[in-house]
């Protein structure tokens, strides 16, 4: 599963970034890393973007980087 595909209100842990280069580079300097639990607060209402919290601080995805970080529910 992704981070796209997660519901509102759920938490996730990061298995797995997908991506190459400076795309997977930013998302690990968002401070999404493997490992690490990730919780949705809300999606916009047309999904662009996610909006979440990961290390203590609120944080907005995008969906095409939401994409690239594939997560299991806790």
């Amino acid at each position: 599963m992704t981070l796209r595909e997660v519901k509102t209100g759920q938490t996730v842990t990061v298995t797995k970034l997908l991506g190459e280069g400076a795309v997977k580079r930013r998302i690990m300097d968002m401070g999404i890393t493997k490992g690490v639990e990730i919780y949705v607060r809300k999606v916009a209402p047309l999904g662009d973007p996610v909006e979440v919290t990961v290390r203590g601080y609120e944080l907005s995805v995008r969906k095409a980087d939401a994409e690239l970080v594939q997560v299991e529910a806790k």
